[in-house]
This record gives structure tokens, C-alpha cells and sequence, in this order.
């Protein structure tokens, strides 16, 4: 069951029509010297211009900017992935949240309803793009039934055939190379950036900005990831956010139930994010970099404003000027794995692929 979300109002970029109306110059008006009058778009604008620009100094300062460089984690190489899509037009982006536990205490895990196990596996993926018809997030399910391409075990030295699995185990077989390796080889979508945020990030970054405002239509209580919520509206904390995107057993549609309420948690975050009371406040700014750089994880090419490009794009969808959709199903595959609608997901990634307006509609 989707999640409602608070409504946004429109975003409108600098220039964009909004049907306001024009002086025309007429009525009377004194001829004597005065400051010219600014119609409200253009003084909104305006300020959206420079609130902008803020925003950037704030995060892109000299000082920020070589701290920020030094602390991300660009440990993910996707220039050596062999048989790789040809580029598209726009770019992609694999957003993935992992379980990973580093850096955990016992009795954080505890809290966070995390539990003991080792590695790390991949709790959420989403494909976003951005192009010149806006952008598209496309949440694609952990229990995909997919192909898994063909690899060499590292510790044992045996070679793998490619085989169906769900669409997590590519990142316990391989971790970050082999999940680009399988998306793109079941997408056909070359992926041009890579970025991973672990538990410990992702709680941190909810509480640094101040917590996240969701709304639930009905009571959910889920005793595996601790999430214990009343119908109506509430300001998350970390850990319950981090519960909430992680729940899917209260969920109708199981993990297409919990990916839209990712989906729908992000684009909240990224909206929380962007507002003046935290990009102005260097006491909200650098905990959440703080918090949000100690367990993220990108591709080697990934700079700082690529990095920006990305947010603005989550902001984007926010706002109601983008896309946001499960990977079209057509049901169960092996136990609880969901197969893919073959024909309409082909059709949604050509779609990305050419950089042409989705013409998927979101199910349920």
C-alpha cells in the first residue's frame, strides 16, 4: 500500500512560464523617476536564484569543499567492468542503500533493529535519470528474479555461470561491480555514477537535518524492524526513518510496497535537505555532510558537483517535476522473487535509454 506523502508545491526553475499575468504598462502610472517595478514571478525567482546560489557557497565553500574532498569514499571502479551497454543520452544513477553495520555499536544495532550479521547486503536500488525531459526513479526491488552474470569467485578461484537469482545476491557475490555488472546487464542502461549510503549514514543524516515529515495513512507495527508508527503525521527521528524504509511485512504489496515508501522517504529528505533552515545553518549543514560522508561510497568519477547534480535531481522529483515508479512485475517468480513484465520494462528502459518522456504508468 503506497504511503501518502505530504504535497509539495510545484518547483518551478528560473525563466519557466507559470501563467502569471504581465503588466502591460497601462493605467496611469506617474512618470516620475521611481524604481522599476518587479512583477512577483521575477521577484520569487529572483529569490530562489539567490536562496541557490547560498546553497552552493554553503556547501561548496574552499574550506568545505577540500574537507568534503578528503572524507568521500570513492572506492567503486567502474571503468574496468568488461562488456559494458554503450552510453545513452542523460545520465544514470544506481542509488543503493546497504545494510552495512560498520561502525555500529552492539547497542546501536540493538536500537536499530539491524541484527548481527556480517557484510553487507543491499536494502534499496533505485535507478535515477536525468535528461532533457526531467528526471525518472525507478525503484528496482531487492527480490528481483534476474540474471546474475557470470563470475569468478574471488576466494576460491571457481568460475560461475550466469544464473537467475534475486537481485540482492549480486552484491553479496561481488558487492558494488557486480550489482552495476547485473543491472546493466538486465536493463541494457549504462550506469554512469554509483552511490551507497550504509545504516549508520542514512540515520545520521535524518537527525542532523532535523528529522523527516511523513504521513501514514494507517497504524503500522513491525516488530523486525522496529517500526511502531500511528496513523497520521509524524516528524521521523533516524531510526525510525531507517525502520521505515526498511518494513515490508505490513506492507500489501511486500517490497513493492517498500519501495515506494523509499522512494517516497527520499524525495521527503531531499526536499528537508534543501530547505533555508538547514542549507543556512552550518550547525544542520556539516553534521548531515558529516553524517551522510562517513559511510557513503560512489564510483571513482563521482565529483562533488556531480554529486549536487544528484541531490538536485531527488529535490527534483520532490517537487513534482519528476517521475517515480516501481519496475513494472508481472508476479512471483521462485518463492517470494518478483519477475519482471518482460515487454514493459524492455519498454521503460528503451525509453531511458533514448532520453524519451516514460510513458510507464506507476501500478497500484
Amino acid at each position: 500500500m503506497a504511503v501518502p506523502v505530504p504535497k509539495a508545491g510545484p518547483v518551478y526553475e528560473p525563466g519557466q512560464d507559470r501563467g502569471e499575468a504581465h503588466d502591460t504598462g497601462r493605467g496611469g502610472h506617474s512618470t516620475s523617476v521611481r524604481p522599476r517595478w518587479v512583477r512577483p514571478g521575477r521577484f520569487r525567482r529572483a529569490v530562489r536564484l539567490l536562496t541557490a546560489l547560498l546553497c552552493v557557497l554553503a556547501l561548496t565553500g574552499a574550506g568545505t569543499y577540500a574537507w568534503a574532498e578528503v572524507r568521500l569514499d570513492r572506492s567503486v571502479d567502474l571503468g574496468g567492468i568488461a562488456d559494458r551497454p554503450s552510453r545513452g543520452k542523460g545520465t544514470n544513477y544506481l542509488i543503493v542503500g546497504s545494510d552495512g553495520r560498520d561502525g555500529l555499536s552492539e547497542q546501536a544495532r540493538k536500537e536499530l533493529h539491524t541484527g548481527t550479521a556480517g557484510g553487507s547486503r543491499t536494502d534499496s536500488m533505485m535507478l535515477l535519470h536525468t535528461g532533457a525531459h526531467g528526471t525518472t526513479m525507478v525503484s528496482l526491488p531487492r527480490d528481483s528474479w534476474v540474471t546474475i552474470p557470470s563470475y569468478v569467485d574471488p576466494d576460491t578461484g571457481k568460475s560461475h555461470r550466469a544464473a537467475k537469482n534475486k537481485l540482492n545476491a549480486a552484491y553479496s557475490l561481488g558487492g558494488p561491480r557486480m550489482l552495476v555488472r547485473t543491472v546493466e546487464l538486465n536493463t541494457g542502461l549504462r550506469v554512469d555514477h554509483y552511490a551507497e549510503i550504509g545504516f549508520g549514514g542514512f540515520v545520521g543524516v535524518v537527525d542532523a537535518v532535523g528529522g523527516v515529515d511523513m504521513c501514514v495513512d494507517r497504524d503500522i507495527k513491525d516488530p523486525k524492524s522496529g517500526l511502531d508508527l500511528k496513523k497520521g503525521c509524524h516528524n521521523l527521528t533516524g531510526t525510525q526513518a531507517l525502520a521505515f524504509v526498511r518494513q515490508r511485512h505490513q506492507e500489501a504489496d511486500g517490497d513493492l510496497g517498500r519501495s515506494r515508501n523509499q522512494r517516497a522517504f527520499l524525495s521527503a529528505l531531499a526536499r528537508k535537505a534543501a530547505t533555508p533552515g538547514v542549507v543556512l545553518d552550518p550547525f544542520r549543514t556539516y553534521p548531515a555532510l558529516s553524517a551522510g560522508l562517513e559511510t557513503l561510497v560512489v564510483d571513482e568519477d563521482m565529483e562533488l558537483p556531480t554529486l549536487f547534480s544528484l541531490f538536485q535531481a531527488m529535490r527534483s522529483v520532490s517537487g513534482g517535476t519528476g517521475r517515480q515508479l516501481n519496475i513494472p512485475v508481472a508476479g512471483a517468480a521462485a518463492g517470494s522473487a518478483l519477475k519482471w513484465d518482460d515487454a514493459k520494462a524492455k519498454k521503460l528502459f528503451a525509453e531511458l535509454r533514448n532520453d524519451r518522456p516514460v510513458s510507464i504508468e506507476e501500478d497500484g
